[in-house]
């Protein structure tokens, strides 16, 4: 029983990072239309931002202070540079789906190119603090503090993006400039600005997930954007492209899929089972990949 405990922890802790990787991507999509392959370069640059914060700052400060300042440093990055993207590559192309895809990828590569220059293809070590490390007893399972943190982050992200949406007067003006742009224009509401503010929740989501998974992984490095991408990519469209509560069910099937499948079959099996699934959604419900409402 605590062998069947730890699994569905460490698989949720698994699929709420994959959570936060895909909940930028899906929001972007959802409310603007636009697929971005810069979303990993937002990852990977968060991440850097949160490592390069924890060296900068005193020693002889607590890991786990420096940690926290490392996440708002990062997320004031990640927001800064989605709102920089928007303005000045996304917004001359929102009728040109094509050039999107054309410029995300290409700025993708840029910075990894960027990152390896400024930092080089090395992956530079990451401290951890002692609690993350440490696990907790339940019910005779010994349980990863790190996956539990995921999983409380995942949840508050979650619901801090669907009340936003839903009761908030930003989220009400990008619904309506969603479905009307004209008419919410003619109001005089500024719809771009308001575009701009997603790409930057965007951003911040984005390299939160960074941050967290060079905790998870122990280090950080240019690449590791690249292959979070991948897995954000996967859950979005199995959860619905730009469907935000399908996004998060995604996600949790996803981390528990690969995670029982590495520990039953074999290590490497998760990722190969992930794929199938993929594959056995897009033939049940080939429609995923229509996108939606976040």
């Amino acid at each position: 029983m605590s062998e069947l405990i730890l699994l569905l922890v460490t698989g949720l802790g698994l699929g709420a990072l994959y959570f936060l990787a895909a909940s930028g991507l899906s929001l972007i999509y959802g409310l603007m239309g636009v697929l971005n392959f810069a979303h990993s370069a937002f990852m990977m640059l968060g991440a850097y931002a949160g490592w390069e914060t924890m060296q900068r700052l005193p020693q002889g400060m607590s890991v786990g202070v420096r940690l926290v300042l490392a996440v708002v440093v990062a997320l004031a990055v990640g927001a800064l540079i989605g709102a920089i993207v928007e303005v000045c590559l996304i917004r001359p192309l929102y009728k040109h789906h094509i050039q999107q895809v054309l410029v995300t990828v290409g700025l993708s590569l840029a910075a990894v190119a960027v990152a390896q220059a400024v930092w080089t293809a090395d992956p530079k070590p990451v401290e951890k603090p002692t609690w993350m490390a440490s696990t907790t007893d339940v019910a005779g399972a010994h349980l990863p503090n790190d996956r539990l943190l995921f999983v409380i982050v995942a949840l508050l992200v979650f619901g801090g993006l669907m009340a936003l949406l839903r009761y908030t007067r930003l989220g009400l003006i990008i619904r309506a400039g969603v479905e009307n742009r004209t008419m919410v224009e003619a109001l005089g509401i500024n719809v771009q600005g308001t575009f701009t503010v997603v790409f930057a929740m965007g951003g911040a989501a984005a390299a939160l997930a960074g941050v967290l998974y060079s905790q998870y992984a122990g280090s950080v490095s240019p690449a590791q954007g690249g292959s979070l991408l991948i897995y954000a990519f996967i859950v979005v469209v199995i959860g619905g492209m730009g469907s935000l509560p399908g996004t998060a069910v995604a996600a949790v099937a996803v981390g528990l899929v690969q995670q029982m499948a590495n520990y039953y079959a074999a290590s490497g099996v998760g990722d190969l089972s992930v794929v199938l699934l993929l594959a056995v959604v897009l033939l049940i419900r080939p429609t995923s990949m229509k996108g939606g409402h976040a």
